[in-house]
């Protein structure tokens, strides 16, 4: 009897630790990217966004005037939908 309770009470506690650890983690990970203020050097943490097309986010911005919604960075040469997908949750304009 002794050793089910401890068992059930060690199952508790890791559950208990997980449902706490798992929402901070996931917090972190969709911290968003101003793209209309960003930074090259904040712009490369996006996925498959090198310091030359971070550059080019850049220049196109400074061109163009900001960008009006997210998905208007596939109008930066080189960047198309698959680094749109893999980044459209942390994408922002505002």
């Amino acid at each position: 009897m002794k050793t089910c309770r401890k068992v059930l009470l060690v199952t508790l506690a890791v559950i208990l630790v997980t449902a706490l650890v798992v929402p901070l983690v996931s917090a972190e990970e969709i911290q968003k990217i101003n793209i209309n203020t960003a930074c090259v050097e904040e712009l490369v943490q996006l996925k498959w966004i090198g310091p030359k097309y971070a550059q080019r986010i850049v220049e196109y911005r400074e061109k163009n005037g900001p960008f009006e919604k997210p998905e208007d960075i596939m109008l930066v040469s080189g960047i198309g939908p698959r680094a749109w997908e893999a980044n459209k949750d942390r994408i922002a304009v505002e």
